[in-house]
């Protein structure tokens, strides 16, 4: 249908600069879509019908276009979507394929000026451009002492690391480059390093301090992470006290059931067989002094005093700072953190403060109930082994347990859960990265949680003893 074009300037598109290869994957979609018109606008009928071509109308503008397709390197989507509006207005595509043009193309000419040999680079040195470029660098006559690249119109990496090479090997100087280009040739030339095909020897000795001075460095910046975070904090209290509107009561309550009421079953299981081993490891040592009664003794202090909470934290740790931490990092991992940020809320607020006030006030409730279960665990134990009734046992309870023994183990829990959330949540919003980083800060937040709460509960028994609640 040559002879029937007729390109109206509003109806003509040009696209320009398609490889050959494009040009023919163009051709075969329009085919294909040609085929499958065909069929839809000819269905299965009498063949005189189906051969039947309707005329134009006298009056109405061709709308048949010709589309100019030059050999180069432009987008392929767009060709296709050119095409496409060319289909649609119901134009007639007529694909030729021009010539390219040769200022595209990588050259370079040598010149001398004065006694300095000058290689001067035109067109384009990017990748589809170079052609036999390379082979004739190699086959220079003088090696050249000055590189001229101000009549280049594009440089790619490819052209920037024959350049760095070629100035390199002939100690030649490169001017005419502009900001763009100088960054790639310097990046190109940090890149021109040597591989190691085996890793230099390291002394084992240096190597040990290398990872102790790497570890305490760490440890460092974490606990300097630590003293921000909960800086942090404190101004989102502060702020959701001066705005009450803001507290998140019902996402409070969802961590009241997560916390504590869901932790109930492992906490009592846990404190039930440390009460019964308590006994038992009590009861064999005092057997030797002939005080198995003063079994009872060790059972309640130790419980109400140290273990209850202690172990109740190190479980509070292991399940809930490990599910803050995970938490939290999926959600930055996701960037649902930064959309809430992006949308005005804090994310301290919504999702730091909520955990650290649940973990904080569920934490005495927990450690209640294991100092409790441990001491029913402890005196099953002695009812079924040492023969002392259950009114005795909570008879002696009452005589050798002080009151202040269970205020130093309440004084403790709050904190120890307020440690927990902290460690938990600041563990979490620090992912960042890949999917590995969550099981890695899920990790550090429990070993530093369990870490914070033993140092804390030293840091209790020597001040409590201190002001005489011993």
């Amino acid at each position: 249908k040559g002879s029937r074009i007729d390109p109206p300037a509003q109806h003509q598109c040009q696209v320009d600069f398609l490889q050959l290869r494009t040009v023919e994957q163009l051709q075969a979609i329009a085919n294909d879509r040609d085929c499958k018109r065909g069929r839809q606008q000819n269905p299965p009928g009498p063949v005189a019908q189906r051969g039947i071509k309707q005329e134009r109308p006298e009056g109405r503008p061709s709308r048949d276009c010709l589309v100019h397709v030059v050999n180069c390197e432009a987008l392929h989507d767009f060709a296709i979507m050119a095409l496409q509006l060319a289909r649609k207005q119901r134009m007639q595509q007529c694909l030729r394929i021009m010539p390219e043009p040769d200022s595209l193309k990588a050259d370079f000419v040598e010149e001398m000026d004065g006694d300095v040999p000058v290689l001067r680079f035109t067109g384009r040195l990017t990748l589809p451009r170079l052609d036999d470029l390379p082979r004739r660098l190699e086959a220079l006559e003088r090696p050249p002492k000055r590189i001229d690249l101000t009549q280049i119109q594009r440089i790619d990496t490819v052209g920037a690391w024959i350049v760095h090479k070629l100035a390199t090997e002939n100690e030649a100087k490169i001017v005419g480059l502009d900001a763009n280009g100088q960054t790639l040739l310097r990046q190109v030339e940090r890149s021109d390093k040597p591989v190691l095909m085996r890793p230099e020897p390291f002394s084992p000795f240096l190597r040990v301090l290398d990872e102790v001075g790497d570890a305490t460095v760490i440890a460092a910046q974490t606990m300097l992470g630590l003293l921000s975070f909960f800086g942090a904090i404190l101004v989102g209290t502060w702020s959701v006290i001066r705005n009450p509107r803001r507290f998140r009561m019902n996402a409070v309550i969802q961590r009241f059931e997560l916390v504590g009421v869901k932790a109930l079953f492992i906490v009592g299981l846990m404190s039930f067989l440390i009460g019964i081993v308590i006994a038992q490891q009590g009861a064999v040592q005092l057997r030797q002094f002939g005080a198995e009664s003063l079994t009872v003794n060790l059972i309640g202090r130790i419980t109400t005093r140290e273990l209850g909470v202690l172990m109740t934290a190190i479980m509070v740790a292991g399940r809930s700072g490990s599910a803050f931490a995970a938490q939290l990092g999926t959600m930055k991992l996701t960037e649902e953190v930064d959309a809430m940020r992006t949308i005005g809320v804090s994310p301290i607020e919504a999702l730091v403060l909520p955990r650290m006030l649940a973990t904080t006030l569920m934490m005495p409730l927990l450690g209640f109930f294991s100092m409790i279960v441990a001491m029913i665990g402890g005196g099953i134990f002695c009812w079924l082994s040492l023969d002392i009734p259950p009114l005795t046992y909570i008879q002696r309870l009452r005589e050798v347990i002080p009151m202040t023994d269970l205020w130093v183990g309440l004084t403790k829990a709050p904190v120890f859960g307020a440690i927990i959330a902290i460690s938990g949540c600041f563990q979490g919003m620090q992912v960042k990265g890949n999917a590995e980083e969550v099981g890695l800060r899920t990790t550090s937040a429990v070993v530093q949680a369990i870490f914070l709460v033993i140092v804390l509960d030293a840091f209790f028994a020597v001040f409590f003893t201190s002001i005489g609640w011993d």
